[in-house]
């Protein structure tokens, strides 16, 4: 039974490998998974939220070019390395976009910029806030490669961080399922009768109601925030795993070899986990592909209405949702930008899991 198991996930394996739109989704879904991991790393504005605000430049398109002071604040912030590595740093400085700027003996004089061909204002600053008075550190030339946003936030450093909600929670929404869903699945499945009738009856009800308004319940109940949203995706997306697993547990359960260990006195805990389950993991793997592609929708929806991960997180949904009227204004590329990339990777999982579900095919 083992040899012949590997050999199916042999030819499983070498059928997915020469599906190349299934393969390319699948370095697409990891390129993402390593990006969303690090993205801190990857940011240009590596502060928290990538939160750096600079109303000046607000709404600039891909490619905008300024100058930006940065006046230290000399305040010591204690914070680790793994903590700036996943949680972005605590930048305690000010950044100021400027047009030009001249030193005048210990004075560091600089013009702030203004959009629209206005003249910005002119201030001043004593070198002696710059370490050894090396200001010239802190004047750059910086490129927002995406533009930036209505806030003046940069918005490809917005992009890279926001696709940590979207990719994580369809990790978190799958877990939940898959382990609701196996529970109530197998015990419906497998014993049958008045367990059945009430466990499909308590499907029928969750499956009745619309996803959206039980996640937007569920939401509301357990509160605002991160982990409210994943848990709330994940409670209403089991019944799909049940029902499956229901449905492939009443086939299997009548074969020879839940008979023979049924006959060797196995415990059903045992039958059901160690020689069910393992042979009904193909369709769970393509189910649990398309959960994940509806857990990122269902996220995204969730944050376009107010609901989801609440400001000043980012997320492709609310950044939607910040510059959905920019569509009619003259710069659609605000929505569009974080629109692509939920299509992008919808797609991806969609195309993984039509991939999985051929290679596992065995009339195929």
């Amino acid at each position: 039974m083992a040899n012949q198991n590997n050999s199916l996930t042999r030819l499983a394996l070498q059928k997915f490998k020469k599906n190349f739109w299934g393969v390319f989704s699948l370095g697409l879904i990891a390129l993402i998974g390593v990006i969303s991991i690090f993205a801190y790393v990857f940011a240009p504005d590596a502060s928290k939220n990538a939160n750096q605000m600079h109303l000046s430049i607000h709404s600039k398109p891909p490619g905008f070019e300024v100058q930006m002071l940065t006046i230290p604040s000399n305040i010591a912030v204690d914070q680790s390395l793994v903590s700036k590595l996943f949680f972005g740093s605590q930048n305690t400085d000010t950044e100021i976009p400027i047009t030009s700027y001249k030193v005048t003996g210990n004075t560091l004089t600089y013009t702030e910029y203004a959009s629209d061909g206005l003249q910005g204002l002119e201030k001043q600053i004593d070198l002696d806030r710059f370490e050894n008075n090396n200001y010239k550190d802190h004047i750059e030339n910086r490129t927002f490669l995406f533009g930036t946003d209505k806030y003046g936030r940069d918005y490809l450093s917005r992009i890279l961080i926001g696709s940590r909600i979207s990719f994580f929670i369809g990790f978190v929404a799958v877990f939940i399922s898959l382990i609701v869903g196996l529970l109530m699945g197998s015990l419906a499945g497998y014993y049958g009768g008045k367990v059945d009738v009430i466990i499909m009856w308590i499907i029928n009800v969750t499956w009745s109601i619309p996803t959206l308004l039980l996640v937007i319940a569920i939401t509301l109940a357990l509160g605002k925030g991160f982990w409210q949203v994943f848990i709330a995706v994940g409670l209403t997306m089991w019944v799909e795993v049940a029902r499956v697993v229901r449905g492939q547990i009443i086939s299997a359960k009548e074969m020879q070899y839940v008979t023979a260990a049924r006959a060797l006195g196995y415990s059903d805990y045992r039958i059901i986990t160690k020689h069910i389950l393992p042979n009904i993991f193909g369709p769970l793997i393509v189910i649990s592909a398309a959960n994940f592609a509806a857990a990122i929708l269902i996220e995204s929806g969730l944050s376009f209405l107010g609901i989801g991960a609440q400001p000043p997180m980012a997320s492709w949904g609310a950044m939607i949702k910040d510059h959905y009227n920019y569509i009619i204004l003259g710069k659609p590329y605000l929505a569009l930008i974080p629109g692509i990339c939920i299509m992008l990777l919808v797609m991806a999982f969609m195309l993984v899991g039509n991939s999985l579900r051929d290679a596992l095919d065995v009339k195929g």
